[in-house]
């Protein structure tokens, strides 16, 4: 997929005046990224193709998700959170342990208006506990699976959505998941890595 078409896609299901808002969003990233490692150099020229598509895929497969908090993990620099925000009006907890980004998320937060709808918590997830269950838990790249739903099942509920972007060893992860946990897993093919997978899992709880 191009720059162009990654661009349109997103036009096509949330809206010129949203994507615009995702273009401030895409250069704060670049702008941030020469000051802190927030996003590979090298995919810079592809950041909505690698970064913000990739990240606005995962919107779709919430559509029966509860009302309440979208929770990403380990959420660096905002992908996907902060993209789930500028392209919904659901609110976003953004849970990050680095100070640095975590100084970045609540600048880009306020530079972008969206300080009622983002709460960024500079915490592990394992420390943070959230005031009711998270409706969708994301987490791009943060740990294998099994590991993710142990540190983070605390802040979900059976109603939970868990949305999470993996690696070409999807399969084998959602495998060894099942060895431990109960729940509805099944993997969508991603739109931005032929060899990766998009892990979707309901009514997770340990066996």
């Amino acid at each position: 997929m191009t720059e162009e078409s990654a661009r349109q896609w997103i036009i096509d299901r949330f809206g010129v005046s949203r994507e615009t808002r995702l273009a401030q969003f895409a250069d704060l990233l670049v702008q941030g990224s020469a000051q802190q490692n927030l996003i590979s150099a090298s995919t810079i020229p592809y950041v909505w193709e690698r970064h913000l598509l990739d990240s606005a895929q995962l919107i779709p497969l919430a559509a029966e998700a509860g009302e309440g908090s979208w929770i990403d993990i380990g959420a660096g620099a905002g992908l996907p959170g902060m993209v789930i925000a500028i392209l919904t009006d659901r609110p976003v907890v953004l849970v990050e342990p680095r100070i640095k980004r975590v100084e970045f998320l609540r600048e880009t937060a306020a530079v972008l208006d969206l300080g009622q709808q983002v709460d960024v918590v500079q915490s592990r997830i394992e420390s943070y506990k959230p005031p009711v269950a998270a409706s969708v838990v994301s987490a791009r790249a943060v740990a294998e699976l099994s590991k993710l739903l142990l540190s983070t099942v605390h802040c979900t509920d059976l109603s939970t959505v868990w949305i999470l972007p993996k690696g070409r060893n999807v399969q084998s992860e959602v495998d060894d998941a099942r060895r431990k946990w109960q729940g509805v897993f099944h993997v969508e093919r991603s739109l931005t890595a032929d060899d990766s997978g998009i892990v979707v899992a309901r009514g997770v709880r340990p066996r």
